[in-house]
C-alpha cells in the first residue's frame, strides 16, 4: 500500500447543476437633447434608422424633445445605447449615454 491515503470522492449528484449568477450591469440609457437646428423631418428621420421606430413614433419623441427639452430613446445595454447615440449623432443632433 502507498503513503496516500484516498478518502471519500466527492462527485456531483445526478441531475444537479451548479447554480451560477451572474451580475447584470445596471441598464443605460440614450437622452436626446433640443437643439433648435435640426428641422423636425430630419429629427424623425435619424431616430427612425437609430431606435428602428415608425414615423409616428419619430414625432411623438420629436415634439417631447422640443417640448420639454430631452427625451430617452433607448434604454438597454451600454452596447446598444452608444450605438443608438452615435447614429443619432451623426447628424448632429446633441445626445448624452448616461448608466440609468
Amino acid at each position: 500500500m502507498s503513503g496516500v491515503e484516498v478518502r471519500d470522492q466527492v462527485r456531483p449528484s445526478p441531475g444537479v447543476e451548479d447554480v451560477v449568477e451572474e451580475a447584470v450591469a445596471p441598464p443605460w440609457m440614450t437622452v436626446l437633447h433640443n437643439c433648435e437646428c435640426h428641422t423636425f423631418e430630419q429629427v424623425v428621420k435619424q431616430l427612425q434608422k437609430a431606435i428602428a421606430c415608425s414615423e409616428a413614433e419619430g414625432w411623438e419623441i420629436a415634439w417631447r424633445v422640443h417640448n420639454t427639452g430631452k427625451a430617452v430613446v433607448k434604454i438597454g445595454p451600454e452596447a446598444e445605447c452608444v450605438r443608438v447615440g452615435n447614429i443619432l449623432a451623426a447628424i448632429g443632433l446633441v445626445v448624452t449615454v448616461t448608466q440609468s
